[in-house]
């Protein structure tokens, strides 16, 4: 939550807690925007109402909530270039694969004109409910049988459901850009 107000210098409470984390007097932030895949609940388009479903559909107080992406903008290029670049950019990227992307353009004048974009990391069926990061599936023996732990569980091993934790898909990302 205090990470998406302070991108988009906004003021946004995080219902969870009740804290209200103010950025709103913070310069150099010339943009943002929320880009929601098509079948994701309009009030998304609003940071925090996403962040907060962010927040609430996660169960274990050590869970990662988002995901950062930093971007470098050509500084000899117009601000409207650059916008149209990060958003053609998360849409392709991210956006059309199920994530959230909300999308902050800094610019100091500073010469070093950048995009950071928070990305969810649950995806979002097509009802618009979250899915599930990761789900659990039972190891078999060669019989096809599940194998008993001396615990009374039976031995699972972890899945996820998407690849966007691969470490491929840095150097996917890096390419798209150029």
């Amino acid at each position: 939550m205090a990470a998406a107000a302070y991108r988009a210098a906004e003021t946004i409470k995080n219902d969870y807690d009740g804290v209200m984390h103010d950025y709103s007097r913070k310069g150099g932030v010339v943009y943002s925007d929320i880009l929601i895949p098509d079948h994701a609940p309009v009030e998304y388009n609003y940071r925090k109402y996403l962040w907060n479903a962010v927040e609430q559909v996660e169960k274990n107080t050590n869970a990662q909530l988002a995901r950062e992406v930093r971007l470098a903008l050509p500084a000899e290029f117009d601000f409207w270039t650059n916008v149209h670049l990060v958003n053609d950019y998360a849409n392709q990227h991210f956006v059309s694969r199920g994530m959230c992307a909300d999308i902050s353009i800094h610019d100091n004048a500073d010469g070093n004109p950048h995009a950071h974009v928070l990305l969810t990391m649950r995806p979002l069926e097509q009802d618009g409910t979250w899915g599930a990061k990761s789900k659990m599936e039972y190891i078999l023996d060669d019989n096809g049988e599940r194998i008993n732990l001396p615990s009374g569980r039976y031995k699972t091993t972890k899945v996820t459901t998407t690849d966007w934790d691969s470490r491929d898909n840095a150097e996917i990302w890096r390419k798209g850009l150029t």
